[in-house]
């Protein structure tokens, strides 16, 4: 099974979703599972992980119910506030949902210092009793906090969304290393090859622009803790679903059939307990 391990849903709201500008004329319409069954069924993909890109229970309770209706769709990452008082409560709440694998929060848009947060570490806390999952979401200038947030829980899961974001339309890859190397070192971090094509030079870029931070991750992680994900739609904005798969098995063309069949399904299964 080929599983795409990040992937949106929205009907379009332009004030909900301020982030999707007038720039981003091909983000600014619904993107709901129909659709995307229809990609995938083009790109031989069969089955997904709905991730949440509004910050409200709202948007985990439509993830829940789009899942519910699709099948395809074999787990969610949603969002709760992590910070608040009542987080135990309210993980409590969401236990009941079982296609509910973890949670994010996007701390991109965050101060640098978000990730020392008391209140938000104790959320980080008690995921560990429901053994949720939990996806960063960080920029590659942010990764020095980020690591040190992981050290803080050496018992917890984390998925780095999109290889932390290199900045690969300016061809910088120094420090990304570092920092992705010492993530690696924490053995329960797996990374998400997606949401890369946003951070080349949109529609201007060639596939050789991502291969230094592909060999980064791939030395890294190693097949066994990479996910094959699109971050579909949002990689609409720079290229297509079948220009992003083709190039990551061209990339892989020398790997094993089972380091393909665990980047491309296998370590999704283990990793979001599916």
């Amino acid at each position: 099974m080929t599983i795409d391990a990040h992937v949106h849903y929205w009907q379009f709201d332009p004030v909900r979703d301020a982030w999707i500008t007038e720039a981003m004329t091909v983000l600014r319409q619904d993107y709901l599972p129909q659709l995307a069954k229809s990609v995938f069924a083009e790109n031989a993909v069969d089955a997904c992980i709905a991730v949440q890109a509004d910050q409200s229970e709202t948007e985990t309770d439509f993830l829940v119910e789009l899942a519910v209706q699709n099948p395809f769709i074999k787990g969610l990452v949603g969002w709760v506030d992590l910070s608040s008082d009542s987080i135990e409560e309210r993980l409590a709440y969401y236990s009941r949902f079982p296609i509910i694998k973890g949670w994010r929060h996007i701390v991109q848009a965050e101060p640098m210092d978000f990730l020392q947060r008391e209140d938000f570490r104790r959320g980080i806390k008690a995921l560990r009793a429901y053994s949720y999952t939990y996806d960063v979401l960080v920029y590659h200038q942010q990764l020095k906090p980020a690591l040190a947030f992981m050290h803080a829980f050496p018992d917890q899961r984390f998925i780095i969304d999109h290889c932390a974001k290199p900045a690969i339309a300016k061809k910088e890859i120094g420090e990304w290393a570092k920092y992705m190397k010492e993530m690696a070192q924490h053995p329960d971090v797996y990374c998400k090859l997606s949401g890369l094509l946003t951070e080349a030079a949109w529609n201007d870029w060639t596939p050789a622009d991502f291969y230094p931070y592909l060999d980064t991750v791939f030395d890294c992680f190693g097949a066994e803790r990479l996910l094959f994900g699109s971050d579909w739609p949002v990689m609409l904005l720079s290229g297509t679903y079948r220009q992003w798969k083709s190039l990551l098995e061209t990339y892989m063309k020398n790997c094993s059939d089972t380091e393909r069949q665990n980047i491309f399904g296998a370590n999704a299964v283990r990793c979001y307990n599916l």
